[in-house]
């Protein structure tokens, strides 16, 4: 960087803007708060990637990458679907609703740091490349990953989210419940509706929003909030936390919240960094 320019930062105010809470428990104003009192700017020139390309291979992909291949299957709708998480059958739902629309899903996972308890993106990407290979159709799926640190913003990490997309030469962004969020900071469609809060032509890139998804015994299926018309003890609400959970626990993981093969892969990885405690009864 050239610095051109030094200046003193609120940071309360930065964190009531971004994040609308000052609450230090929140790990992107813990972030914030951390950060030293002074930033610097000017221009920005790169030397490197980071490493990333050496580490991830050819997960690793940039924009002019991305959208080279995009134009090789001749694709142009291509729906973006962040995950910062394993795909579970919540997950897989929404990107098969996005192929039906557009004519590829690009699994964009994020590569840089999480919150504690998150699963390293190298066991995250290969339960991922697991479900792609079993359960899509291989001209409709592409799995990729970018070196972005989660904030945990909510709706304003959404757009964030989908300026990013834009940049990758995605069309639309997949948008489900509590997109970005953490704990209970956002409401479960607060990132679906700040999209209807900007100018239209302020993104090139669109929001698909889709509400909440699990399964349904009575269905049979995979449904959401607008197809589904039954009650909640019908329901299997499928969720990453709860993925997590009972993973650590040794816990059985049913079909109907998660693919096989993608939780033996996420077992191993318990299993490797400690014994799981056995559930409770």
């Amino acid at each position: 960087m050239r610095v051109t320019e030094k200046y003193a930062i609120d940071k309360a105010h930065e964190c009531a803007r971004v994040f609308r809470t000052v609450d230090p428990a929140h790990p992107g104003v813990r972030m914030v708060m951390d950060q030293p009192a002074v930033n610097l700017a000017g221009p920005v020139k790169v030397l490197s990637q980071g490493g990333f390309p050496e580490t991830y291979g050819d997960l690793f992909m940039t924009p002019a990458q991305t959208r080279k291949l995009f134009d090789s299957f001749g694709w142009t709708r291509i729906a973006a679907f962040q995950t910062r998480n394993p795909m579970h059958r919540s997950h897989e739902y929404l990107a098969k609703i996005a192929i039906e629309v557009c004519d590829g899903v690009l699994v964009h996972s994020l590569l840089g740091a999480l919150k504690p308890g998150d699963i390293p993106a190298e066991v995250r990407t290969k339960a991922i490349a697991a479900l792609a290979k079993n359960y899509f159709v291989p001209s409709t799926i592409v799995q990729a990953g970018y070196p972005l640190d989660m904030r945990y913003a909510g709706p304003r990490e959404a757009l964030l989210h989908a300026l990013f997309r834009q940049n990758y030469g995605c069309s639309h962004l997949i948008v489900g419940r509590d997109h970005a969020g953490v704990g209970s900071y956002y409401g479960p469609f607060e990132a679906h509706h700040i999209f209807d809060e900007i100018p239209a032509d302020a993104l090139e890139t669109q929001p698909l929003t889709i509400d909440v998804a699990f399964w349904c015994y009575k269905c049979g299926g995979m449904a959401s909030g607008r197809t589904c018309p039954h009650g909640d003890a019908d329901r299997l609400q499928v969720s990453g936390t709860q993925l997590r959970k009972s993973l650590s626990e040794g816990a059985q993981v049913p079909p109907e919240f998660s693919r096989p093969e993608v939780v033996e892969i996420l077992r191993a990885y318990y299993a490797s960094i400690e014994p799981p405690v056995k559930a409770a009864a």
